[in-house]
């Protein structure tokens, strides 16, 4: 193995740093940040069903974020690439072979607002019921549909699908919503 010298690990860190070029300032970045640190981390939380896992992978999405060399059109563009960033981290997490994951805790889930009553807690809980069932991609879709409000055009380019299939994916996905909540729901078993 050749020697190193100190010129030569300074000549590769040299390197290393003209890598990284970031495209925001750092108060950019914080106002991005603050902007979308939140809808991502709930996006991810439902999408995996683990708190902890939802933490590891905003992290690693903002790194990857930051260390694009993409040229963002617009703040929509910059945020739709981070979602997408955020969905492509979670499908390679699922597809890893699990150690131990911390779902959800539901005691958690069950505490009700201030604002909410008996029944609204128990629609929500049922909600949640039904969609744990669901396929992630199912999920995501309407996460992002219902839970955030995001445009056709949004979740198209969030998830890499194609806008032309999204109304029929969502429209599956809600049917597949409907008919867990059918077997979630404390109601209906009663009648």
């Amino acid at each position: 193995m050749a020697e190193w010298t100190l010129s030569d690990v300074e000549r590769l860190s040299a390197l290393h740093d003209a890598d990284r070029t970031f495209q925001m300032t750092e108060d950019a970045f914080r106002a991005f940040y603050e902007l979308t640190a939140r809808p991502v981390w709930l996006y991810l939380a439902r999408i995996t069903g683990d708190r902890r896992l939802a933490d590891d992978l905003l992290q690693e999405a903002y790194y990857r974020f930051l260390r694009t060399t993409t040229t963002f059109e617009s703040d929509d563009h910059r945020r739709n690439y981070l979602f997408r960033i955020a969905t492509n981290l979670a499908h390679d997490n699922r597809r890893r072979p699990r150690m131990q994951s911390v779902p959800v805790d539901d005691a958690e889930r069950s505490l009700p607002a201030a604002t909410e009553n008996a029944d609204q807690v128990a629609r929500r809980l049922d909600v949640t019921r039904a969609m744990s069932q669901l396929k992630p991609r199912d999920r995501s879709l309407l996460w992002l549909a219902y839970a955030q409000g995001a445009s056709h055009e949004e979740i198209a380019e969030r998830l890499g699908l194609k806008r032309s299939s999204l109304k029929t994916l969502l429209f599956r996905a809600r049917r597949r919503l409907i008919t867990a909540l059918g077997s979630t729901s404390p109601k209906e078993r009663r009648s």
